[in-house]
């Protein structure tokens, strides 16, 4: 039986790249070496179908396929990602991959929303839409999408539907944003949410400082995240910080807008995980030159971290 998200979930939820052949064409058994590799590394949970998952990229049926074989293989969480530009095809894709197995959902907002209550507005009738049985991960993610969500209006879309389980931050600068949301909870305004962060964990280590659950990020090291999650958790805050600063330029390089998810494949790649790092069209590719920089970055990763040592 499948396990609804919950306020409780933590830990690192992987967000799964979508595995192609050159030609474009899916590549199911890279999906499947993918999803062990991120169980393997640690991940407490996988996001399927997000922004970094190339999901506006895919036709429906491939959405389902790639969710009916990770939720059948992964043994922890899975959510999908269903964010559209209609209520039809979020409704659609939400219903079937709960059916399938999911455990929840994520929406983000729509770029044209602006004000306060548009936003508030759209959640509303996101839930109506997708049903409010379907537990779902709200996506703050401005630097992409141009929506600024303030704490006061996350809380207000968080009480008003309590099928919203996660808020998945990805605010930046974001650290006060988590310290005031805590502050919400503790002040007792605003009821038990988890949070978990993205922006490919580059402040992953401050975050969970100011009170994030975890992870929900794509960073090819997944490994790491669950180790520096650990051990900010057991209170090794040094042991931490010196993990985390170790991978920091290579999480900083894959951060560069247009190129970082050509870094992710690539270093996926270079693990084992995928059998190519081609993107779906339209998409980006590393030149000789970066591959060279991204490589370099791993050689001396991985006098520090022998995970890294990729030959």
């Amino acid at each position: 039986m499948t396990t609804k998200l919950d306020p409780t979930a933590a830990g690192v939820y992987a967000i799964a790249a979508t595995p192609f052949h050159a030609d474009g064409r899916l590549d199911l058994a890279s999906l499947d070496r993918l999803t062990d590799f991120y169980v393997e590394k640690g991940a407490t949970g996988l996001t399927i179908l997000g922004i970094m998952g190339e999901a506006g990229k895919l036709e429906m049926e491939e959405s389902l396929e790639i969710t009916r074989r990770v939720v059948a293989r992964a043994p922890v969480p899975v959510v999908v990602g269903v964010s559209a530009p209609g209520f039809a095809a979020m409704r659609r894709l939400a219903r079937d991959a709960m059916e399938i197995g999911a455990s929840g959902v994520m929406i983000a907002p729509q770029p044209s929303l602006r004000t306060d209550d548009q936003i508030v507005g759209y959640f509303a009738q996101a839930v109506e839409a997708v049903g409010t049985d379907v537990p779902f991960v709200l996506q703050d993610y401005p630097l992409t999408l141009s929506v600024q969500m303030t704490p006061a209006v996350i809380r207000r879309i968080v009480m008003d539907n309590p099928s919203c389980v996660m808020l998945k931050h990805e605010d930046w600068p974001g650290l006060e944003k988590i310290s005031t949301l805590r502050r919400f909870q503790t002040e007792g305004t605003l009821r038990d949410l988890s949070i978990l962060t993205g922006n490919g964990a580059l402040f992953l280590d401050f975050e969970m400082e100011r009170g994030a659950d975890g992870a929900m990020t794509g960073y090819a090291f997944p490994d790491m995240l669950a180790d520096v999650v650990r051990l900010m958790k057991a209170g090794e805050r040094d042991a931490a910080h010196d993990l985390f600063d170790a991978h920091l330029p290579l999480v900083r390089y894959e951060q560069q807008q247009g190129v970082g998810l050509a870094v992710r494949k690539y270093v996926l790649m270079k693990r084992g995980a995928i059998a190519c790092d081609a993107q779906r069209k339209p998409g980006s590719s590393l030149t000789p030159a970066a591959r060279a920089e991204v490589d370099y970055l791993l050689a001396r990763l991985a006098t520090k971290d022998p995970r890294a040592k990729l030959g």
